[in-house]
């Protein structure tokens, strides 16, 4: 899957990285609550600390769910990505906020296939994190299969 830079339509500085083959969703997310108050909406926004199993129900109506991260150091994004992902979501799942280039790799190893950084990542750096290592260790919503699984069947 090609990466898609795409400048942010609002003007601004920031840069969505995009993963995926089709077109970027412009509908704007609501909160969390605000989409379990309404029927309409195809794109919501969990905060660190909600529950996105909340959204398991729904998951065929969604085309894009963005995940907040305050702080580099809140992993409960990670979290809640990969539930999703293991429930079977496929829309856009997107990391937004203090997202940092060497987080890349193992934000999309837990299935998030868009960034909103808020602050800019060189693409030269960007793509030695991405490509750094050959193997995993472990099992994760991306399906790759651990190192140890290729030396030990």
């Amino acid at each position: 899957m090609a990466l898609h830079d795409i400048a942010n339509e609002a003007g601004t500085d920031e840069t969505l990285l995009r993963f995926r083959d089709d077109e970027p969703h412009d509908e704007p997310a609501v909160t969390l609550e605000s989409f379990l108050g309404q029927s309409n909406a195809t794109a919501v926004r969990i905060e660190a600390g909600e529950d996105a199993r909340a959204l398991l129900v729904h998951l065929d109506r969604i085309a894009l769910i963005e995940i907040g991260f305050p702080t580099f150091r809140d992993g409960r994004g990670y979290s809640a990505a990969r539930v999703l992902r293991e429930a079977g979501y496929t829309g856009e799942l997107r990391a937004e906020g203090d997202v940092l280039v060497d987080q890349l790799p193992l934000m999309r190893r837990c299935g998030f296939d868009s960034f909103a950084p808020a602050a800019a990542i060189d693409a030269a750096v960007l793509d030695r994190a991405l490509t750094r290592y050959q193997n995993v260790y472990q099992s994760a919503a991306d399906g790759r299969a651990p190192v140890w699984k290729l030396r030990h069947g």
